[in-house]
């Protein structure tokens, strides 16, 4: 069940593969949503975490990626992608279960502590598991559809990502207003509902098929040395932990500014994410196609700046004096950066695997997550720092006009505490995204080219999207998904059934029949149930 196939996959097997690979994603996106995040940040600061706890906590998901050499070395050795990966997602669970005993076991200052040492322990087997994923799935997905399946794949995790955050927000924010003590406790029961959820994910990957690859015999140092000379994915290398770096000096706060600094409530805090992530799943099937299209550099390039602007626009939020008005900017940014992210996430994954040779596959791209941790976890914790440095201090920047019998004053920019975090942060974006130049990859076309074909396809989209039919899919959407589900269900019931109903009649040597179990009616004339009826039925 655990070793690779063989032989190479059949177009079934693959398809298979694919499908079981989403089913996982979901069962992760589920646990993510339920243990980090938003969620995350509001359990650390229940518990009295820090600044710098807050950061070594942001930090903590890249930088245990550096421990990726063990996946290498574990592959080399052993062959077996699927086992490596199958046991190091099953051992990440097990710390998640764990977290969920923290309120009932320890003090405060103890807890921050035990927190941040189990998910130390947690990011250390899934970055394992991660690496060995990564050259699994280039040899699983063909290579014509890495940015359509990806893109798909995506839309579909952060579907259910707002799902399931308006939903635990809502109980949240009843927790918090009826039984403000049971608060902890219920992040306490997320994270043990999120590591089951995982563990049954990990199932998932035990069933999903595992091609034949080609895999070096060079010395391992020899080959983590490989990528180093290759001088297109060096300069990859340098964009992407440049960019990362300039990133993570202020996106892992933008949740702890909203809660402390201008002090929303949860839900609030929640509903600008879903704001966010509504967006990124409305434009992840046009930058899944414009991949395919174009070019994972392209995609970058047209969607960064958006970013970057999204970023600095943090420090003028709080210009405005009315609520209302900071809420409106604060949902327009998030917006905006989920657009943004989408399409650029997509992109930094698809060109690292197109660029990794078959044969070293693992290696190039592992060397590019570690290269990557090692700059971005420090940036959250170097973030936090600054964060104190700055607490104290101020730099304001106003327009005076000063008449004979008038003053006015014009507030240009605020700038104390978590602001300069984002000003610096998007500065050091705008000169990380220069470097991308000079990485070339197969198929790239002009940044305004792509922009003026983006374009016309984006308005068919939207006139699309805004007839009364879409319109009406859209708002129906919390009704038809369950019937959905429901649906879906019935149908695999159907289908175990006719499985079963048919082993029956082959044990007895009795004909197939198309005769649910328990049925008084029998037909006339025996009809046969064939494979490809049987495949049809369960949807494959």
């Amino acid at each position: 069940m655990l070793k690779p196939s063989a032989v190479p996959l059949t177009e079934e097997q693959v398809r298979k593969g694919l499908r079981l690979v989403v089913l996982d994603g979901l069962a992760d996106e589920a646990l993510v949503v339920l243990t980090s995040g938003t969620f995350l940040v509001a359990l650390a600061l229940s518990l009295g975490a820090s600044n710098v706890q807050i950061g070594l906590l942001a930090g903590l998901p890249v930088f245990m990626n550096l421990f990726q050499l063990i996946a290498i070395w574990l592959v080399q050795k052993y062959r077996n992608r699927k086992l490596i990966t199958t046991i190091g997602n099953f051992m990440a669970r097990f710390p998640i279960l764990a977290v969920g005993t923290i309120p009932f076991l320890f003090s405060t200052g103890t807890s921050i502590g035990t927190l941040i040492m189990l998910l130390a322990l947690h990011y250390f087997f899934g970055s394992i598991a991660g690496a060995s994923w990564n050259s699994w799935m280039k040899d699983l997905i063909p290579q014509q559809q890495l940015g359509s399946f990806f893109s798909n794949r995506l839309r579909r995790v952060q579907t259910l990502n707002v799902i399931a955050s308006i939903l635990l927000a809502l109980i949240l924010d009843w927790v918090t207003k009826h039984h403000p003590d049971m608060e902890t406790t219920a992040y306490a029961i997320m994270f043990l509902t999120g590591g089951a959820i995982g563990i049954w994910g990990s199932w998932l990957l035990s069933r999903t098929p595992e091609p034949p690859s080609e895999f070096s015999n060079e010395n391992l140092f020899k080959l983590l040395g490989r990528p180093l000379k290759d001088a297109n994915f060096r300069r990859l290398l340098f964009f992407n932990a440049f960019w990362a770096f300039a990133l993570n000096l202020a996106t892992p706060f933008f949740t702890v500014f909203m809660l402390k600094s201008i002090g929303l409530p949860l839900i609030t805090v929640i509903a600008v994410g879903i704001a966010g992530q509504l967006a990124s799943i409305f434009s992840l099937r046009l930058w899944g196609r414009f991949a395919d299209q174009y070019s994972n550099k392209t995609i970058i390039r047209v969607a960064a700046p958006t970013y970057i602007v999204c970023i600095l626009g943090w420090s003028f939020v709080t210009i405005p004096e009315t609520d209302a008005v900071q809420i409106g900017l604060i949902a327009l940014i998030s917006i905006l950066s989920g657009a943004a992210t989408a399409g650029i996430n997509m992109a930094m994954t698809n060109i690292g695997l197109k660029l990794a040779p078959r044969d070293s596959s693992i290696a190039y791209i592992s060397v590019k997550n570690m290269t990557v941790a090692f700059i971005s976890a420090a940036a959250p914790i170097v973030g936090g720092s600054l964060a104190d440095y700055f607490s104290d201090r101020f730099l304001a920047v106003n327009v005076d006009w000063i008449g004979p019998n008038s003053h006015l004053t014009l507030h240009l920019m605020d700038l104390n505490n978590w602001n300069f975090l984002f000003v610096i942060g998007g500065l050091l974006a705008i000169v990380a995204l220069q470097t991308l130049k000079v990485v070339k990859e197969e198929g790239e076309v002009e940044r305004s080219q792509a922009i003026r074909e983006m374009r016309t396809v984006v308005r068919g989209e939207v006139r699309q999207l805004a007839t009364k039919e879409s319109l009406i899919d859209f708002v129906s959407l919390p009704v038809t998904i369950p019937i959905r589900i429901t649906k879906k269900i019935i149908e695999t019931q159907q289908a175990l059934q006719a499985r079963l109903f048919a082993g029956f009649n082959q044990q007895n040597g009795l004909a197939d029949v198309d005769t649910p179990l328990g049925s008084d009616v029998i037909p006339e004339k025996p009809v046969t149930t064939t494979s490809t009826e049987v495949h049809q039925a369960n949807g494959v």
